[in-house]
């Protein structure tokens, strides 16, 4: 049975598409399986579509694209489709990258539409100069576009014209697009500014919230269908940063703020704060929920704790340790317990009052390594396994040399006149399927390497690990850094291990209770 030809289409719609293309994602599926269909190989295909919806085009840090690339190095893909280069990628070097380089070397077809360009019509070419010009207008055309949408959107806000789509938490949109008081939880954020005024410091609000049984701001905008955070977590527990976010808004009396953040470069999501003086406050742009009086008096007299020479804690397991119950980190008290903060909201919760002495966590998560380590064994064997495969490679190699010398020897009789067209036809008829056949041969011997291979490395890794645990008497940075991914506490004195790889460790079993 042959195996199946796997197309792939790429669909990739970005959000400047959404404003100046009528071209939808149905359409570009459309077009893309038409061209799929006129494939001679369609018939023994199988058909996989890849769809990045609302991202940019200028890097691949995109989900659907990332899975395409690992089916790809997998050796899962055999033909890829797009309806133009600039949907695979607008960055020039590495869209070129991809095109010229992984693609042949994964033997995957890559073809793109609207450019009429097909890897298979080249032959070992890259397309010319007329491709690569394609890949740098792409890569031109999607920043001069970022940067007059961004000079666009600035001149709006100094106009106080743009409104962001999500409105903080008390607000909502009215019928002309602006920003207006929801009376279902502007009163919530009143009665937060005035317990604030009252001398209630956040925690203390936060417990009064969750007693009252007041939805986060996360959890309302999910139960009004706006679903634009994760809000799993939660429980309807506010955090102590949420509050102090809200009592510090200035949108809240009316001022608009809009202009705080900025992306770090053309084309990435990563943010970064800018300085309050470069920010764009607009006065009286909306009803207040609460008046500047309220406002300060809260700010006033909430606590605020600010350390601006506060030395960064160095511990073991730092950023690893989390609540089984919650899933929130644990925050570590004292320099001497780890305790799960998000629970001290209310004693009715499953997690509060779990904590654990830092010093015996991390003995008991090195009792727990040692226990699911298993011993590294069979590399002795994996040893010799791989010299027979690499022995075996090497005489495959000295066959398919030997025939391609024979053929060689061939076409030299012939051009010497020693052997007629006939005889020469023949003979190299034989050769070229003897070829054939020792190339495959040669191509599957080769992958079986290089599998044998990194079993064998893997497995002198494992024993790396198991005499480096074996010889510790206690826990490392080193050993936390290259095995452990988080600790999880449970009530009842129970911990379990999330390693970074449990294959690698040989364990079939996510975590150790103890």
């Amino acid at each position: 049975m042959h195996k199946k030809y796997v197309i792939a289409l790429y669909i990739r719609l970005s959000v400047e598409d959404f404003k100046t293309e009528s071209l939808s994602i149905p359409n570009q599926k459309l077009i893309l399986r038409e061209k799929a269909m006129s494939l001679p190989e369609w018939d023994n295909g199988e058909v996989l579509e890849f769809v990045d919806n609302g991202h940019t085009g200028t890097n691949f840090e995109r989900p659907a694209v990332q899975e395409l690339l690992t089916m790809v190095q997998a050796g899962k893909i055999d033909c890829i489709i797009v309806k133009d280069l600039s949907r695979f990628g607008r960055n020039s070097i590495e869209t070129g990258y991809f095109i010229e380089r992984v693609f042949p070397l994964y033997h995957t077809r890559f073809i793109s539409v609207s450019d009429d360009f097909d890897t298979a019509n080249f032959k070992g070419d890259t397309g010319g100069i007329d491709v690569a010009f394609k890949y740098l207008i792409s890569e031109c055309y999607s920043r001069d576009m970022s940067m007059k949408t961004k000079s666009a959107k600035y001149a709006k806000m100094r106009r106080g014209e743009y409104q962001s789509v999500i409105c903080p938490y008390g607000y909502r949109k009215s019928a002309d697009g602006r920003m207006e008081p929801d009376g279902d939880v502007a009163g919530i954020v009143r009665q937060i500014f005035e317990w604030a005024a009252d001398g209630n410091t956040a925690a203390g609000i936060t417990r009064k919230l969750y007693a009252m049984n007041i939805p986060t701001p996360g959890e309302y905008r999910r139960d009004k269908g706006k679903d634009h955070y994760n809000v799993s977590r939660t429980h309807g527990v506010w955090s102590s940063g949420a509050v102090l976010r809200m009592l510090e808004d200035q949108r809240y009396i009316g001022t608009y703020v809009i202009g705080k953040r900025k992306v770090q470069e053309i084309g990435s999501r990563r943010m970064k704060l800018k300085d309050e003086s470069e920010w764009f406050k607009i006065p009286d742009h909306h009803p207040a929920i609460v008046s500047m009086e309220l406002f300060e008096k809260a700010n006033a007299s909430i606590r605020r704790f600010s350390l601006p020479n506060k030395k960064r804690r160095n511990y073991l397991l730092r950023g690893k340790v989390f609540c089984g119950c919650c899933d929130h980190a644990m925050s570590l008290r004292n320099g001497t317990w780890f305790y799960c903060r998000h629970s001290e909201v209310a004693e009715t919760l499953p997690c509060h009052g779990v904590r654990v002495k830092m010093a015996d966590l991390e003995q008991a998560v090195l009792e727990t390594i040692r226990a699911q380590m298993c011993p590294a064994l069979g590399i002795d064997s994996s040893k010799d396994k791989l010299n027979l495969q690499t022995v075996q490679q090497a005489e495959h190699e000295d066959k398919l040399r030997s025939i391609q010398d024979s053929k060689r020897q061939l076409y030299e009789q012939y051009a010497l006149g020693e052997v007629d067209l006939e005889t020469y036809q023949e003979r190299k008829a034989v050769y070229d399927a003897d070829l054939v056949q020792a190339r495959n041969v040669h191509a599957a011997i080769t992958a079986q390497t290089r599998q044998i291979q990194s079993d064998y490395e893997a497995k002198l890794k494992q024993r790396e690990i198991v005499q480096e645990v074996g010889s510790a008497d206690t826990l490392t940075q080193a050993l936390i850094d290259r095995l452990i991914s988080k600790v999880y506490i449970f009530p009842g004195d129970r911990i379990e291990i999330e390693y970074v790889t449990q294959d690698f460790l040989g364990i079939s079993e996510p975590g150790k209770e103890v």
